[in-house]
């Protein structure tokens, strides 16, 4: 899961988010997820993880403050469930 994150020789004994609650940063709800990114936003390590985890191609999860999707970074996770046949217009 972290593992290829939590044993790199550059994290050592530091204390990061990641480790307190591992489970959140692989959550399926939206609102879990965007939980996870804040809780990132306060990590030492955010811009090293987010640039490992690209150069590995990460399939999911939340990595430096971002949502990965397929190995790309994605704005927000889409709910579960089929999209609306005839979608909500947007208020401008």
């Amino acid at each position: 899961m972290l593992a290829s994150v939590l044993e790199t020789p550059w994290l050592g004994e530091a204390e990061v988010p990641c480790r307190r609650e591992p489970d959140l940063f692989f959550a399926e709800a939206p609102a879990d997820v965007e939980a996870a990114k804040a809780v990132c936003q306060s990590c030492p390590f955010r811009e090293q993880c987010l640039a490992d985890a690209l150069e590995r191609r990460e399939p999911w999860g939340v990595w430096g403050g971002e949502l990965l999707v397929a190995g790309k970074v994605v704005p927000r996770k889409r709910p579960r469930g089929r999209p609306r046949k005839h979608p909500q217009p947007v208020a401008a």
